[in-house]
């Protein structure tokens, strides 16, 4: 059903209505916003497992934002720098927030009239006559008010999913520079296990010389020899593999900082030492503000909730009010005379009568759909604290058994040694000397894959605390 009212009716009528649609654009239909609640514990479960083990920190020290720089290395730090700008991933989450903005500027604008102008000129004529010409100008104006807030509530809708664009930007630069973190501390541990291989085959190269010239001397037999040539040339196989590893893991950074593995190169850095540093939990609580993935399914509840005032306001009559002036003229310098002048208001009401149902199912449709953010939202709160006590008893446990794996590697290396001078002395096989050898091998390759792990472990808690990223512009 729609009414109009048109210039026939007099202008103080038409300024009535206009005024009365403007009282009522104060009204709103959608449900006020409040924050989702969630279950918060008071302290970490793992915090005193974790206490000894893991190295103490300022309470400011993720605040900073650039939480690698923790680690203390020059050449990480760089590779981050590169990850801000270069990488497509986080260049795709900046694109996806600058739309998600544009978003809102064009909602925000539908609140606005929209004025419209147009103008012609035509000549005509036909034989036997004189050409006759006509000019016309005109200038119009449509505004809908938002008398029941539908309008403010997409505009609502599209900040609070802007502002979840932005928290996604922040979860994609994190997961970037994490994931370089993590292919870095294992490229420096196949750079360290590269180096140890190189001074472990120059003992076994030793070990064979003594096996050869054993068995040259008829002292020993040729097994000796096979034996230490199938440990040394197992341990160059060994070597090749690492090898591939440690260039599968620069491909991959070199695609990470936006480069192709053609043109990057990461130079081995001969005296490169595992730095654990100590990261500051604080309380669960503050986790709210740290990760920008709880933001984000926070503000999806906000863009959700105003979703319900959108669909419940479709139950009341939509306003219109136009407005237009034209001219028209034979010369265009008549256009603007008074006599040529023509205008209208106009005010149009539009109810919807029969729908079968179909707006309250929107509506429903809208408030399920607020209900399952909000169940993600809570979902997403406790799959946070899942990892930091996960990465707190990670820290915890890795430390304990580095200092474990350092007191075997030490006892394996003080076994092989005598093992080798008692073989010299005849005392005992090359079998046992073999298998010392390889047990002290893993022993100190386990040390190493452990301070890297330590590593990661704490990159992985850094990253379920948020990254020192704090939801200041993001939050509800």
């Amino acid at each position: 059903m729609t009414l109009s009212t048109l210039s026939s009716h007099p202008p103080r009528r038409v300024a009535a209505a206009v005024l009365l649609a403007c009282l009522l654009a104060g009204c709103a239909t959608g449900p006020a916003y409040e924050p989702p609640s969630s279950a918060l514990p008071a302290a970490w479960k793992e915090a005193p497992a974790a206490e000894g083990w893991l190295p103490a920190a300022p309470a400011d020290a993720l605040d900073r934002g650039e939480w690698w720089k923790l680690f203390g290395d020059p050449a990480l730090d760089d590779l981050a720098g590169r990850v801000q700008v270069s990488n497509q991933n986080i260049a795709a989450a900046v694109a996806s927030y600058a739309q998600a903005q544009a978003v809102v500027r064009e909602q925000r604008a539908a609140l606005f009239p929209q004025v419209s102008a147009g103008g012609s000129v035509r000549r005509s004529g036909a034989r036997n006559t004189s050409p006759t010409n006509l000019s016309s100008a005109s200038l119009q104006a449509d505004w809908a008010p938002d008398v029941w807030g539908r309008l403010r509530q997409a505009v609502s809708g599209a900040q609070a999913s802007a502002q979840a664009s932005e928290a996604d930007l922040a979860s994609a630069r994190l997961s970037a520079v994490g994931e370089l973190a993590t292919n870095y501390f294992a490229l420096r541990e196949a750079d360290a296990e590269l180096r140890l291989l190189d001074i472990t085959l120059e003992g076994y190269q030793r070990s064979l010389e003594i096996a050869r010239n054993r068995y040259n001397a008829g002292i020993a037999a040729q097994t000796d020899v096979l034996q230490a040539q199938t440990l040394y040339v197992n341990t160059q196989a060994e070597r090749v593999v690492l090898k591939r590893s440690r260039d599968t893991l620069e491909h991959a950074i070199a695609v990470l900082v936006g480069s192709a593995p053609a043109d990057f190169n990461l130079p081995v850095e001969a005296d490169w030492r595992p730095v654990v540093p100590g990261i500051p939990t604080g309380v669960p609580s503050t986790l709210l503000q740290r990760r920008p993935d709880i933001a984000a399914a926070e503000r999806a509840v906000a863009a959700a909730n105003a979703q319900i005032g959108v669909a419940r306001s479709a139950y009341f009559p939509n306003f219109g009010l136009s407005a237009a002036l034209s001219s028209s003229a034979s010369r265009v310098g008549d256009l603007f005379n008074a006599s040529n002048m023509l205008w209208s208001l106009g005010l149009s009401v539009a109810q919807t009568v029969f729908d079968a149902g179909a707006i309250g199912a929107q509506v429903d449709q809208a408030k399920a759909a607020h209900e399952a953010a909000v169940a993600r939202y809570r979902q997403t709160v406790l799959t946070s604290f899942q990892n930091v006590e996960d990465q707190l008893t990670a820290g915890a446990s890795l430390a304990q058994q580095e200092g474990l794996r350092r007191e075997a590697s030490a006892a394996a290396d003080k076994t092989e040694q005598q093992f080798l001078n008692r073989y010299r002395q005849g005392q005992v096989d090359f079998t046992d000397v073999v298998t010392a050898q390889a047990s002290a091998l893993n022993a100190r390759r386990t040390v190493l894959q452990l301070q890297v792990n330590r590593q990661n472990a704490a990159v992985a808690l850094i990253q379920a605390l948020g990254g020192g990223w704090q939801a200041g512009s993001t939050g509800g």
